[in-house]
């Protein structure tokens, strides 16, 4: 009994790791999020003063907003992520492609990482795919009454990859380059969703957050890996 007990807890324990260690590859040891709203304004002061933090590895400016992706009849509606060039070094979600290459394209040309749950909606091999998405987000309205033309946003985007890490991110996120999702939300230059923070040394998320914090006023809040998935 006892050693059955013993088996069942290690394999637990074992499972709770790899957990773990697949929500760390989109998680990353610190965000810096808005504590009210959507975003958040950053300042290049800011982000100068995040850099001068000894044990901060690198950081990325992100930009979420739901979407509604169509590919003919098929459609789905997801989180679009969008990141800039130092995402891929911040998390793990290069290393998870499953097909195609890390390409998030530019402002003008977008290209689209879809979680492999998303791409399975869509109807499509994200590698191969020769058909042209069509994506909508929605701007925010100063009026109550929703202008299609202009409160909604209609843009083409092709997809180049798909990954898979977990359900909870698979069948949630595309991810392409924070130019475009700016451009499509008609967004000022320093606005963002958060600041995603790797450490050199992951252990030391807690000690850091203050420091973090203190760059930060009242209108942010700083999470750890932890805090930010509260499953974990």
């Amino acid at each position: 009994g006892t050693a059955a007990l013993i088996l069942v807890l290690s394999v637990f324990n074992g499972f709770e790791d790899l957990v773990k260690s697949l929500y760390s590859s989109f998680y990353t040891d610190l965000k810096v999020l808005p504590a009210s709203g959507k975003n958040i304004t950053v300042t290049s002061e800011q982000l100068q003063k995040l850099k001068g933090i000894s044990g901060i590895k690198n950081f990325s400016l992100v930009l979420e907003e739901k979407a509604l992706v169509q590919n003919g009849d098929y459609q789905s509606v997801m989180y679009l992520k969008g990141v800039d060039e130092n995402y891929r070094y911040v998390t793990g979600v290069a290393d998870h492609l499953v097909q195609g290459d890390y390409d998030l394209g530019t402002e003008d040309a977008p290209k689209l990482i879809l979680g492999g749950g998303v791409e399975g909606a869509l109807g499509i091999q994200a590698d191969r795919n020769i058909f042209v998405l069509k994506i909508y987000l929605p701007r925010k309205s100063n009026t109550e009454q929703i202008d299609p033309l202009n409160d909604i946003s209609n843009d083409s985007i092709r997809s180049s990859s798909a990954f898979r890490i977990q359900q909870d991110f698979d069948n949630k996120y595309g991810i392409t380059n924070i130019e475009f999702v700016k451009k499509a939300l008609k967004i000022d230059p320093d606005q963002y969703s958060g600041v995603e923070i790797a450490l050199n040394d992951p252990s030391q998320a807690k000690k850091l957050q203050p420091k973090v914090r203190e760059i930060f006023a009242d209108k942010y809040i700083v999470q750890t890996i932890y805090q930010q998935n509260q499953s974990l």
